[in-house]
């Protein structure tokens, strides 16, 4: 049977790289076939980060920076496929995200933006695009995220067994796959956004490899209850965000000025344990099994804190359900364009909040 390619790419909150995979989806269900990842230079992080905030010329910058990233984004396509013995005439299309810059599904005219020239990335690698997948389900009404649970359904569900996907990347996020109730999904949090950004200005390490800082802090009470009362976390689901409001201003506003950033630290991992744990509680309650999926799973004091926060229910990777925690998202994208390739919805009313199902994503021939 002739193999049918995809590619799918991501680059998320966390502003660490691109993720990109290669799926095979000759069979009854899809294959990684390989993957490749490439990090963000420090410059081109900074130049990101600096975007989510309006400043002059702003414009021209997104511009600039979407083809820069879509030539990062060709070069990591040419690398996958270079590893994998596929030719690009073999592949069908890519899924690209791009990177989020703004996401604001609760305004009155809300809107969402990721960078990316897809015509460039066509361009480059002759290859199809697929990409803008948020835009139309926040046209029907939704939040346009978060988007992976259709795909958490399509890979993980079980047919006997309550279980509950969890993706910590800059946001965290959930999906309940309960085989006797709809599926459920949305932003629970920050996930690494806070911790990666405090650990950036105060050590001058882009993240807290491990939680090895965090676990020389101490949790501070107070400060941990005036996070939680962020009135985001009261908000019942469909619901999402980003780092239009979890971001370090956020954070200040929050602090004394007297607290030690390792103390900081330790209080902002807490955080991001306990709003996963409490929307598993609150909205998951029969669940027996947790994945965990995204950089956020990596972080062993974080994993440590969610196993003992949950002792009665199984935690692992979604390594044991046959992808590797790193790739969850990139296949999310490669499923996502096949999806829209073949004219099905790719968005769940449920999870979003849209008025229907609808067909996501725009297409960039090659």
């Amino acid at each position: 049977m002739k193999s049918v390619y995809y590619i799918g790419i991501m680059s998320g909150t966390s502003l660490d790289g691109v993720d990109a995979v290669l799926v095979d989806f000759s069979a009854s269900a899809p294959v990684l076939i390989q993957t490749f990842f490439c990090p963000y230079n420090d410059q081109l992080r900074t130049q990101l980060l600096a975007l989510h905030r309006s400043d002059y010329n702003e414009l021209h910058r997104a511009a600039v920076l979407s083809n820069q990233l879509s030539v990062l984004y060709a070069e990591a396509t040419a690398e996958l496929l270079r590893n994998s013995g596929i030719g690009f005439q073999q592949v069908v299309a890519i899924g690209c995200h791009g990177q989020t810059i703004r996401h604001c599904p609760e305004l009155e005219k809300s809107y969402t933006i990721q960078l990316v020239n897809a015509a460039l990335l066509a361009e480059l690698t002759q290859i199809t695009v697929v990409t803008d997948f948020r835009s139309r389900d926040i046209a029907a009404g939704g939040q346009g995220a978060p988007l992976v649970p259709a795909f958490h359904h399509a890979l993980f569900k079980d047919s006997l067994c309550h279980r509950v996907i969890v993706n910590i990347g800059g946001i965290a996020n959930i999906t309940s796959l309960d085989p006797h109730n709809e599926i459920i999904g949305f932003d629970c949090g920050p996930g690494n956004i806070l911790m990666d950004a405090w650990c950036l200005r105060h050590t001058g390490k882009n993240y807290d490899k491990d939680g090895q800082w965090a676990m020389a802090g101490q949790i501070i009470p107070a400060l941990l209850e005036e996070l939680l009362g962020d009135c985001f976390f009261s908000v019942q689901p469909p619901k999402s965000t980003g780092r239009d409001l979890f971001n370090v201003e956020w954070l200040e506003q929050k602090l004394v000025g007297s607290e030690a950033p390792e103390d900081v630290q330790a209080t902002l991992l807490q955080l991001t344990a306990v709003t996963i744990i409490r929307s598993i509680r609150e909205y998951c309650p029969t669940a027996t099994e947790i994945y965990m999926c995204g950089g956020g799973a990596h972080n062993t004091l974080l994993m440590d804190r969610l196993l003992n926060l949950m002792p009665e229910r199984k935690v692992a990777l979604t390594d044991q359900l046959g992808v590797v925690a790193d790739w969850v998202e990139a296949f999310a994208f490669a499923w996502l364009a096949q999806r829209t390739i073949s004219r099905k919805t790719g968005n769940l009313t449920a999870v979003t909040g849209a008025r229907g199902d609808r067909i996501l994503g725009a297409i960039y021939p090659a």
